[in-house]
């Protein structure tokens, strides 16, 4: 395969109304078909007229900013500092919901597509009906949770899929792929970021030579994001912890399996925090706790300092069950 990334200059500005096809085919008029055409999608929100005004400076406009984020977030991921990165209703995980303030006048902020498979669709039979049978990926800038630098990935697409599955493939070795689904769109979008650039104002490139295939083309972006069940990093550090917290404020009565390398980590874990006087004995499956006295106080502490051990329990995985008597709190765990 041979591939060529073409930049599209000579756009100029895009204003609300526009006709991006128009546009695009005025400045590349060797378009051919089979090409993948990938637009960044700050100039098709503008041709939408997804832009909000708000104040050219000062706290005004921090404050109209962090409205308009409230108002493009489904859910908050995480916040460190000035940086908040939300789920946007789209579905995507991105810094302050994906609104700009860049190459756009100070009076105004730009807002993602509110449907950039719709917007990709829509693009695409604009060129069809100039006679182009070209495939179209909707662009924007995203961060990576573990790697520092950004790179572009799609938001929206037609007339290519987003996903190409290796998966009951063989590879050269005789191993069948389980797992292998590459997002060839994103991929592409990162490629035609190469001769776009931030500051060169060429909102579109070209990507010649891709094989595109003619299956179902226009299920779009959605089938890559994952949903909350696949999800294993849905939560910034401080919400997972949060999130904890809650959990063993939820502490089940339920037992589970008993694992004492876990349950001494647990008690390692406390050992220093409960109070003083405070004993806990192990057996075999139970832990025994007895406070430090027999006043009213003490026993209080005591429910404290066992509800601080059943949550270490939980953090080793270890659901426990808990007994209260006279003088003692017994920790059991079932299938000692």
């Amino acid at each position: 395969m041979k591939l060529e990334i073409l930049p599209v200059p000579g756009i100029g500005d895009v204003t609300a109304g526009d006709d991006l096809a128009g546009l695009i085919t005025s400045a590349a008029p060797w378009l051919r078909d089979d090409d993948v055409l990938v637009v960044t999608s700050k100039i098709v929100s503008k041709a939408e007229g997804r832009l909000v005004e708000v104040p050219a400076d000062g706290p005004e406009r921090d404050e109209a900013r962090h409205r308009v984020l409230e108002s493009e977030t489904a859910r908050v991921v995480a916040r460190r500092g000035p940086t908040t990165i939300v789920q946007t209703r789209h579905g995507f995980v991105m810094a302050a919901a994906g609104i700009d303030a860049s190459n756009v006048d100070k009076t105004h902020l730009v807002l993602l597509p509110a449907d950039p498979d719709a917007s990709a669709r829509r693009l695409r039979a604009d060129l069809a009906a100039r006679g182009l049978d070209v495939a179209v990926i909707v662009s924007d800038t995203m961060g990576r949770a573990w790697r520092n630098g950004l790179t572009d990935v799609a938001l929206g697409a037609s007339g290519i899929d987003a996903l190409l599955d290796h998966r009951g493939e063989i590879d050269p070795y005789g191993n069948e792929l389980n797992l292998t689904q590459m997002a060839i769109v994103d991929e592409l979008a990162a490629a035609a970021e190469l001769v776009k650039g931030k500051c060169d104002q060429v909102p579109v490139a070209v990507v010649r030579g891709y094989p595109r295939r003619r299956g179902d083309t226009d299920r779009g972006v959605s089938v890559l994001i994952r949903d909350g069940e696949s999800d294993m990093f849905s939560l910034g550090t401080a919400e997972a912890r949060v999130e904890g917290l809650r959990d063993a404020a939820r502490l089940a009565g339920a037992g589970g399996p008993f694992e004492r390398d876990a349950a001494d980590r647990a008690l390692g874990l406390v050992t220093g925090l409960i109070t003083p006087g405070t004993t806990v004995t192990a057996g075999a499956g139970v832990l025994r706790m007895t406070p430090a006295g027999s006043g009213p106080a003490d026993l209080i502490r005591l429910g404290a300092d066992a509800h601080r051990l059943r949550a270490a329990l939980a953090a080793e995985g270890l659901a426990s069950g808990i007994e209260f008597g006279d003088d003692a709190v017994t920790i059991t765990f079932e299938g000692a």
